[in-house]
């Protein structure tokens, strides 16, 4: 009766010695990814998007796994990616940068490839993301010009050693390069021009201009529906 139970104990232990063999022979599977910070704010509303060009912050991504449970940091293996590159970019390790280019907020991403679903079935191309937010505050005060009382804006600023002038078409915006930055609001849906009139040498437009004419003096902007930062470069 004693070698019986013997018998039966020893069952019992192999039995849970492969069960555990078993669950460790499978592979440890990503459920979800967290981001941190899951938002971040830059500037504020005294600040023209520009001059919060280059401000920065790290993130880390965060994986959740199954078989066994557990959390690792991932920050280096997911693929990161930004909504918005004019607002933010962020590289392949996490640093997350303020463009300068617009404001407002956008969602950024960190995405694995895992191939299998959430119930461990292979299914070629499977991803799993997490996501933060990231916010630019957007410019308030009323600065030089302004062609509306609510509605989009344009911020200009100025690059360059050089001095002149800005003006828009409609009228709303008239800008002196000793300012350093100037905002205008406008109608929605309007199409602007802005207009360069340097005193030396004109250097060109950078950020949110959709084309240039009038032998690159002229910014035109189609369609603002949204906030726009724009650069005019006197050398």
């Amino acid at each position: 009766m004693k070698g019986k139970w013997l018998s039966v104990a020893a069952l019992v232990v192999v039995g849970g010695v492969l069960l555990i063999l078993a669950s460790c022979g499978r592979d440890q599977q990503l459920v979800s990814i967290q981001v941190q910070p899951t938002t971040e704010t830059f500037g504020d509303a005294k600040t023209p998007p520009p001059l919060d060009a280059g401000l920065q912050v790290q993130l880390r991504a965060l994986g959740s796994y199954i078989h066994p449970p557990v959390t690792k940091d991932i920050t280096s293996q997911v693929t990161w990616s930004s909504n918005d590159p004019q607002m933010m970019t962020v590289d392949s390790f996490g640093m997350l940068t303020v463009v300068g280019q617009s404001c407002g907020s956008t969602l950024i991403a960190a995405t694995v490839t895992t191939n299998t679903s959430s119930g461990g079935i292979s299914s070629h191309g499977a991803l799993v993301t997490g996501y933060m937010t990231g916010n630019v505050v957007c410019f308030s005060s009323s600065g030089s010009g302004g062609g509306g009382a609510s509605g989009p804006t344009i911020t200009l600023t100025f690059g360059g050693s050089g001095t002149g002038t800005v003006t828009s078409t409609p009228a709303g915006l008239s800008c002196a390069s000793s300012a350093g930055s100037c905002v205008a609001t406008f109608s929605s849906g309007a199409t602007m021009t802005l207009t360069a009139s340097p005193t030396g040498t004109f250097g060109g437009w950078s950020g949110g201009c959709d084309s240039t004419s009038g032998s690159g003096l002229n910014c035109v902007i189609n369609n603002l529906t949204a906030p726009r930062a724009v650069t005019a470069t006197f050398n």
